[in-house]
């Protein structure tokens, strides 16, 4: 799918402002789009609302449009959403985290039309992120399967993309390097049987450095020193008119998993930087491009090179922003809370069920991974695959779950990404079903927090140990903490660096990690749980939300940041392990 531009031969409309909006059968107020509209208006139950939101925006439609294809196109509408334009029904999508998009020429007419968007902010057993539905009485009720607050609406553009009535569809870039030189090819879908195509590359001067797809001299897309090229895709009439034309920005790297590294443009790569949420004040999740540029650079700043989509397909804005400005994606599906025991204590339930016997999410895990595929392919920035977020990998059916999905997802990569998910300490070596699915091992992990709470000591011996029977039954698979950290309460301290919450006690969690990571070749990258604090469901164990930031929620740093910018202002983005155990 490719991102809304405008073109010399397509205009782009957005709809964002205020909208209308109610809960269903209740009175009508104002809402911003996009945005999450919990934290706009006011009270508990508004707030934690559950069931159908229903907003309402007019459009105009001059004549000159219905000339040619008009498409209406949602960045994102989370959970689900049925759009009505004049009253009839345009379409329907389920999933809250990717983009979609309708042709409406067939329901619009020239002037005043009304777009209504029923969303739906329910979860349930079939969909992803996973949640326990439960309809008592009339009183809807979702008990999240994850630790992060149940955000939902308009949470990214609208937009109305007129096209040519002969158009492209989509490009998909790949590409073979060779020494000094790269061969890139494109597969052009259009809506034209037999189209004639004209393709350029250009370089960033704007240059048109290759008509044939060869590139001489290329430059690599780097980690923190992005290179993107462009290509400038011309569909053509039979007398050689430009009929339409679109330009795809794209980077030029390899990705490479082997001898235990992590290799980018043949380097061995080292990953320092963070697992996220797309969570501030007022907006919630919804699109915050001040913020998300704030966050590169606060990132920047510590010396992080990459960061998870943890645990969702972030915005196209945000990819593109990680594109340019060089930091490595892992990127992952909306997969996380396939656990049907889920629970705050790590230990489950007392009433024990088979997640894969109780779950149906498989239709929705094979949409999410065609559709995050289909609109990331193309940026250098993503080096690999998440399919999932902590599943319970423990449980009996989990590798038959997970099998047809890895194959998929490598199926319909063209660019071969390694493919992973991130594991959970309920399912260690010994129980673990689905790990050997992966390229890379990547293990969230709380030593000395979940477990043996204050006790680095033995938390490190604990660590230690379970990294290198991970080692000894994938030899060939390198490990990396995908998630790691503390509760920290901002502004508290202690002359006692052991006390939990405290910021001197998150400062020694941190080097307590750092010590095992440094003394393991086949270790390759560190990602702290979490970036910033963020808000989750209620529970005794969260006091306003998830405290494990490395910045507070309103993004002011912890006396951990300072620590970790030393470090990682250290350690380069490649040959870092080979470079510490020589020393030792």
């Amino acid at each position: 799918m490719l991102y809304p531009l405008q073109t010399k031969t397509r205009d782009l409309i957005d709809l964002s402002g205020i909208w209308k909006f109610n809960f269903e059968n209740e009175k009508e107020e104002m809402i911003a789009v996009p945005g999450s509209f919990n934290d706009q208006v006011v009270g508990h139950d508004k707030k934690n609302y559950v069931g159908n939101l229903i907003y309402q925006k007019d459009f105009l439609i001059k004549e000159e449009m219905l000339l040619n294809e008009i498409f209406l196109r949602f960045g994102s509408v989370t959970h689900v959403a049925k759009v009505y334009i004049n009253n009839e029904l345009v379409g329907t999508h389920k999933g809250g985290f990717t983009p979609f998009e309708f042709n409406i020429n067939k329901y619009v007419k020239e002037g005043e039309n009304r777009l209504k968007v029923i969303v739906s902010n329910k979860l349930d057993y079939t969909s992803l992120p996973v949640g326990n539905y439960s309809n008592e009485n009339g009183q809807e009720k979702v008990d999240e399967n994850f630790d992060f607050f149940n955000y939902a609406g308009i949470h990214r553009p609208v937009k109305l993309w007129i096209k040519p009535k002969q158009h492209i569809d989509d490009i998909v870039i790949t590409y073979e390097v060779n020494k000094n030189n790269a061969k890139v090819s494109f597969d052009v879908k259009t809506n034209v049987e037999n189209p004639k195509l004209k393709i350029s590359i250009l370089d960033e001067k704007n240059t048109v450095v290759s008509t044939d797809g060869v590139i001489t001299n290329v430059r690599l897309w780097e980690p923190l020193n992005a290179y993107l090229y462009k290509a400038k895709v011309e569909l053509l009439s039979n007398d050689g008119k430009v009929i339409d034309e679109y330009t795809e920005e794209f980077g030029i790297r390899t990705v490479e998993v082997r001898d235990n590294k992590f290799l980018i443009n043949g380097k061995s790569f080292y990953f320092k930087g963070f697992g996220r949420h797309e969570d501030s004040y007022i907006h919630g999740r919804g699109l915050d491009e001040v913020l998300n540029v704030s966050d590169i650079n606060r990132m920047k700043w510590l010396g992080a090179n990459s960061f998870r989509t943890s645990h969702y397909p972030y915005s196209e804005e945000m990819m593109r922003l990680a594109d340019r400005e060089g930091f490595v994606v892992i990127d992952e599906t909306t997969a996380v809370g396939l656990m049907a025991n889920f629970g705050f204590d790590l230990i489950g339930t007392t009433e024990k069920k088979n997640t894969w016997e109780k779950i149906n999410t498989k239709e929705a895990h094979e949409q999410v991974i065609r559709e995050l595929i289909d609109r990331d392919k193309n940026y250098a920035c993503v080096v690999m695959w998440s399919i999932a977020n902590e599943p319970s990998t423990a449980e009996k059916g989990a590798y038959e779950y997970f099998e047809p999905l890895f194959k998929l997802a490598r199926k319909l990569d063209k660019q071969k990404r390694p493919c992973t998910f991130a594991n959970i300490m309920l399912a260690p070596v010994n129980k673990c079903l689905a790990s050997s699915l992966c390229d890379v091992l990547c293990l969230n992990r709380y030593y000395g927090w979940y477990v043996n709470l204050g006790d680095l000591k033995v938390a490190r011996e604990k660590m230690l140990e379970e990294l290198n029977l991970w080692h000894e039954k994938y030899p060939n698979k390198p490990i990396m903490f995908t998630e790691y950290g503390v509760d920290t309460i901002a502004g508290i301290h202690d002359i006692d660096e052991m006390t939990p919450f405290s910021e001197e006690f998150q400062i020694e969690y941190y080097k307590m990690n750092e010590e095992v990571f440094d003394s393991l070749s086949y270790f390759i990258g560190e990602q702290t749980w979490n970036y910033a604090d963020f808000q989750t469901k209620y529970g005794l164990f969260r006091v306003q939300g998830n405290k494990k930031g490395i910045f507070t929620r309103e993004r002011n740093p912890k006396s951990i940041a300072k620590h970790l910018k030393n470090r990682w202002t250290m350690i380069p983005n490649y040959g870092y392990k080979e470079l510490v155990l020589e020393k030792k």
